[in-house]
């Protein structure tokens, strides 16, 4: 069965007094296809952290994760990038779209670490933006886009590939209550559809309740 595992990963930073700075100490999590979790904990806490490292983005100093029953620690730098490009999608606060770019090219992103996306890869993301209620709106640029509607686009790109982990860090944290209720909605019915298994990190609590686990991160360590 698709899973993440998370075993006794901790992460050490150097400081000048010498003693290393500990963001996180033994923290353990295992979640299976169509399962997610929300992550919360004071601000500083390791949040973040922890999602990078989940991502592939960072290196824990210790522990192990492994995906879908690989260890990208075991990649090289050329697979990694691919592995990370097919299996995991990104939501982030900022949506970090391309200003320059339409809302079809944004979702398309994704594919540029094989070469260029092919007419099937085109038909997908229309599908998503379709689903996400932003087919109209397909070759406008974000300049012209609501901060609700580029977060929709920001899920559509994270999903186009359909990957096994979906990562989300604060993804409401810029928009206002009514907006953050439907693209939270929108991001979990996507998940469920997808069967992805997304971890959530954030201070809303409201947005924590909506996820099937919870768990706090707080000096370092999260429990359940």
């Amino acid at each position: 069965m698709t899973s993440l595992i998370a075993k006794n990963i901790s992460k050490q930073y150097p400081a000048a007094t010498g003693k290393p700075l500990e963001i996180l100490t033994d923290v353990s999590l295992t979640l299976a296809a169509g399962e997610n979790l929300a992550v919360v904990g004071p601000s500083g806490c390791g949040k973040s952290t922890l999602l990078a490292i989940l991502g592939t983005l960072d290196e824990p100093s210790a522990g192990t994760v492994t995906l879908d029953g690989v260890d990208p620690a075991s990649l090289d730098e050329k697979s990694l990038a691919q592995f990370r490009s097919r299996q995991i999608g990104f939501v982030f606060q900022d949506h970090h779209l391309l200003p320059q770019c339409t809302v079809l090219e944004n979702v398309l992103v994704p594919f540029l670490a094989d070469g260029r996306a092919g007419p099937e890869q085109v038909a997908t993301a229309e599908q998503l933006l379709e689903r996400v209620g932003l087919s109209e709106r397909r070759l406008h640029r974000p300049a012209q886009l609501s901060g609700g509607e580029k977060q929709r686009v920001a899920i559509a790109r994270a999903l186009v590939r359909e990957p096994t982990l979906l990562l989300a860090d604060e993804p409401t944290g810029n928009l206002d209550q009514s907006t953050a209720t439907d693209v939270i909605q929108l991001l979990l019915d996507l998940q469920q559809e997808h069967q992805s298994i997304l971890v959530v990190v954030t201070h809303s609590e409201t947005l924590a309740a909506r996820l099937q686990r919870r768990g706090v991160l707080d000096g370092g360590r999260l429990t359940f």
